[in-house]
């Protein structure tokens, strides 16, 4: 008898507001794959938020590159804006030049996780190399505002 009324006493306690409260291992279940499936949108948030800012900065040296005066100028900021999307590790990376970037992480190519981002930066990157590589002003400034416009629109 005293198990009887131990027993309605626990579904009496599990009641309220006419509602059934479910066991914990539910409530744990339930609490864990909430928290994972947060955990993983602010990561993943987050790691898109990293590479807004080397993005920015490259858009800015980009930016400084189409406004120089001379040739040379537009190719040290377009060194500027290379150093920022492709990182110290790659390809057109030149450490005798600044690297604006150099406390925002790799690079933003190699920090990139969306493949269509990637991609998007890798060709203002090859634009970027083409007004390096020239030795016409009005061609080195055509390809500074151009990665300037192509990173500006991400």
């Amino acid at each position: 008898m005293f198990l009887h009324l131990m027993r309605q006493g626990e579904a009496q306690m599990k009641t309220h507001s006419g509602f059934t409260f479910r066991s914990d291992s539910v409530v744990r279940f339930v609490s864990a794959v909430v928290g994972t499936a947060l955990a993983l949108l602010i990561s993943s948030s987050a790691l898109a938020a990293d590479e807004a800012p080397t993005v920015k900065t490259a858009a800015t040296h980009a930016g400084l590159a189409a406004k120089a005066e001379n040739v040379e100028g537009v190719r040290t900021h377009l060194h500027h804006t290379l150093n920022c999307l492709v990182g110290p590790d790659g390809d057109g990376f030149n450490s005798d030049e600044m690297n604006p970037c150099a406390d925002m992480g790799k690079g933003a190519i190699p920090g990139a996780q969306d493949k269509d981002m990637k991609d998007k930066l890798k060709k203002a990157a090859d634009r970027a190399r083409s007004g390096i590589d020239t030795d016409d002003y009005a061609e080195a400034k055509s390809a500074a505002m151009t990665v300037q416009r192509m990173l500006k629109s991400e």
